[in-house]
């Protein structure tokens, strides 16, 4: 009985073991001063990018105020090559994606936050082992498996009507949604997708990848070049 009971709590708010944040949203707020367990999964079909994406227009990752004259239209487009970037290297190099989402929150252990849930296991697998050795606009990418299994669980639902009090601090993810053209390109026809090269491609394995106006390529061999 006691175990039974254990196993129906686990990751509630009412397991006071296991952290209930870290196992609903892959993120905690008190990180490893967290009073409680952050049990990391040993398989997921769910991986995080750690504070991969960097929005122009958020003063935690821009203090300067890199937005500049951006207008909203621009932001979106920013935000959409980047989404349409990711998206597409992750799916042609490791595995069919069901889902793919950013958080658009301001916390130091959500900002930037990019969470791929893929078909299977061992897509996921492949993509932290090898994500973990590339670079992304001349930033190590930071890759690993993530508990999140239900988007629905982890998302505030007061921030979707429009009713968070708690802004972008919020301890539940806030995902920043990508254009409607974007998601019909991505999700609508999934064996056309699957065919769909990438448009652009940021992605390197060099440190030294610059982070100007020039175009960025990956090396999948890992030799340098000048």
């Amino acid at each position: 009985m006691g175990s039974e009971y254990l196993a129906s709590i686990f990751g509630t708010e009412k397991d006071k073991v296991n952290c209930s944040f870290y196992y609903k949203i892959g993120a905690c707020r008190h990180g490893d001063r967290c009073s409680r367990l952050h049990n990391k999964p040993t398989f997921s079909q769910t991986i995080l990018l750690v504070g991969m994406y960097r929005n122009p227009a958020n003063p935690t990752q821009f203090p300067e105020g890199l937005k500049g004259d951006m207008t909203e239209d621009e932001l979106q487009e920013h935000f959409d090559n980047f989404f349409d970037d990711v998206f597409t290297e992750l799916e042609g190099k490791y595995g069919e994606i069901e889902e793919m989402n950013v958080c658009d929150n301001l916390g130091d252990h959500l900002v930037g936050n990019v969470y791929c849930q893929f078909v299977d296991e061992e897509a996921a697998e492949k993509a932290v082992t090898e994500l973990n050795n590339r670079w992304y606009e001349g930033r190590s990418i930071m890759a690993e498996l993530s508990p999140v299994t239900d988007f629905r669980e982890a998302c505030c639902r007061q921030y979707e009507m429009g009713e968070c009090t708690r802004g972008g601090f919020c301890n539940f993810m806030h995902l920043k949604p990508i254009s409607r053209d974007l998601r019909r390109k991505l999700y609508g026809k999934r064996r056309r997708r699957a065919r769909t090269p990438p448009r652009r491609d940021d992605f390197d394995r060099r440190r030294g990848s610059s982070s100007g106006s020039r175009r960025r390529h990956y090396d999948d061999d890992g030799g340098g070049r000048q």
